[in-house]
């Protein structure tokens, strides 16, 4: 299935097809989720987890928000600078070395899951793990389109990519209920570093062109019942 065929799905209908790619697959398979902040990717690549694992698969599942980069370089172009959300807000190198690398096709399988804690802002270790020759890994983080990870649908680290598409007043204001220094109008300039580094991704990258399905994710979904 490409973009082409069928490009937009709802989510409960988004997980049963990954399902399906899935199940007649051997070997480590990656899976990205991205969105806006607040389009829900945790709460999909949770889901998506859950549901793999009830099918039998073997999942490992990971955020890359745990693989941000501490302060001094997050904030390295400002603290209101939109370039510097877009660009310096992830440790890609890390990131790459610990867990695109050794989980991909003929990697090592000896991996991390987390180098960076965002609550004390401070750099941590976690164990290195052995993953299963056979693994689903699921990704969730943003801008995991960029370039460095996805110059186009076809030439990607991801084997499936998602794009959960949620206009910004629906996701700003899903942040704003969840963080208290956030507000809920988009263009609000105490939104301008995330606003405008996330429309700079957009712009970019056009994420929805290069994710595998885009998944429109406003309205909440029934359960995935088979």
């Amino acid at each position: 299935m490409t973009n082409d065929v069928m490009n937009r799905l709802d989510a409960g209908t988004a997980l049963k097809w990954l399902r399906a790619q899935v199940r007649p697959r051997s070997g480590r398979i990656l899976i990205g989720v991205d969105g806006v902040d607040g389009a829900g990717k945790t709460t999909f690549a949770d889901e998506l987890a859950d549901l793999l694992r009830e099918s039998g698969a073997e999942v490992i599942r990971i955020s890359m928000d745990h693989y941000l980069n501490p302060q001094s370089k997050r904030y390295a172009q400002g603290r209101a600078s939109a370039k510097g959300y877009f660009e310096d807000s992830y440790d890609y190198e890390r990131f790459t070395a610990e867990v695109l690398e050794p989980l991909g096709h003929g990697g090592s399988g000896r991996y991390r899951t987390a180098a960076y804690d965002l609550d004390s802002e401070s750099e941590v270790r976690s164990p290195w793990r052995i993953a299963p020759d056979d693994a689903v890994v699921v990704i969730d983080g943003m801008f995991i389109h960029r370039d460095e990870l996805c110059a186009s649908r076809k030439k990607k680290v991801w084997d499936f990519s998602v794009w959960l598409e949620v206009p910004f007043e629906e996701s700003f204001h899903r942040m704003a209920e969840r963080q208290g220094k956030i507000v809920d109008d988009p263009e609000d300039p105490r939104n301008a570093r995330y606003y405008q580094g996330q429309l700079i991704y957009l712009q970019k990258c056009d994420p929805a062109t290069r994710a595998d399905i885009v998944v429109e994710n406003v309205a909440p979904h029934s359960p995935v019942i088979d």
